[in-house]
């Protein structure tokens, strides 16, 4: 980020994640997989940010429902009004939004509320405490509680064992993300895995 490289990095990312979208589109198992991008904050708050992910999207010709951008509650609060806007612009194309490391931040509940988002993600740190911290675990189901009675579907981050699945699952959350179901893989064998 002080190298002033965050912006063509974050650009680079976003490219070709939305490229690898392109390449499946004629794949049967992994044609309708939806990318997830987390965005960073100077890149989102660069004022041509809507134009950018728009030109990249009519550059590779995929369905921008098809592109999820993970945004933290750090990000959004630090201008809301800006980041409410260019949200609602994308979505309109049909762009989807997810809230990353939700719990860590400190969003309010009613500007939660307001922003047009589709997902949740529990941050690990909580997660990682299932069964260790009981205030962690009230944490966990409040967040679930609430993503559920806002219509947001919620994602359970850093889940490692089968205890906390189950945890989570007891308790309304069957999304998942972490060691427990696979680590970080190269391309190719993740697509040998779903059989592309």
């Amino acid at each position: 980020s002080d190298l002033g490289l965050i912006l063509p990095i974050s650009q680079w990312i976003l490219e070709a994640a939305c490229s690898q979208i392109k390449l499946w589109e004629n794949k049967p198992p992994a044609q309708q997989l939806q990318l997830a991008v987390n965005i960073s904050v100077r890149q989102f708050y660069q004022p041509d940010f809507v134009e950018r992910v728009c030109a990249i999207l009519e550059k590779t010709a995929i369905h921008p429902s098809r592109l999820k951008l993970e945004l933290t509650e750090n990000l959004v609060r630090s201008n809301i009004d800006d980041a409410i806007i260019k949200m609602l612009a994308l979505k309109k194309i049909g762009v989807h939004f997810s809230m990353d490391n939700f719990g860590i931040g400190c969003s309010s509940l009613p500007c939660l509320a307001q922003l047009p988002l589709e997902q949740l993600k529990i941050d690990q740190s909580f997660v990682s405490n299932i069964g260790i911290k009981s205030s962690d675990n009230v944490i966990v189901q409040i967040i679930i509680g609430m993503a559920g009675n806002l219509n947001l579907e919620v994602i359970a981050e850093g889940v490692e064992t089968e205890e906390q699945r189950a945890f989570l699952k007891l308790n309304g959350c069957s999304n998942y993300q972490g060691y427990l179901l696979g680590r970080p893989m190269p391309i190719e064998e993740f697509e040998c895995l779903l059989g592309v």
